[in-house]
């Protein structure tokens, strides 16, 4: 398999001969070999991991996302990736950086929240008018 990682506004690591892939979905752990039908999953934020030949087991820290499987490629789409061979850092990277939101990206989800509840309320006055 071709596995080809995608952050905003460039390819952040593309590998070649890839033997097999598991990452991580909402509903658990989910894995790929290359004989395995087309399907779209979307991604927790967790470790990506892929094997090839030449590098052995490699591990990519990863955001939350979309998994994409055509024929033999293999395309993921995260907000944001970091590559690693030690796991505990990886793991410190996911709970630090992936896991909890920033201050601006809380406020931002906040000011949505309260914007979709005005709109509901003032939808149901009209309905009931």
């Amino acid at each position: 398999m071709t596995l080809r990682v995608l952050v905003p506004f460039q390819v952040f690591a593309e590998k070649a001969h890839v033997k097999r892939i598991v990452t991580v979905t909402r509903s658990g752990s989910f894995g790929l070999l290359p004989q395995r039908l087309d399907c779209v999953a979307t991604l927790a934020p967790g470790i990506l991991v892929y094997e090839t030949e030449e590098d052995g087991e490699c591990y990519l820290a990863v955001d939350e996302g979309i998994l994409v499987k055509t024929g033999s490629e293999v395309r993921v789409s995260v907000r944001r990736a970091v590559a690693g061979s030690d796991l505990s850092t990886l793991h410190e990277a996911v709970e630090s950086d992936f896991l909890v939101l920033d201050d601006h990206e809380r406020e931002v989800r906040s000011v949505n929240a309260k914007l979709e509840s005005g709109f509901l309320r003032r939808l149901a006055h009209f309905h009931h008018e």
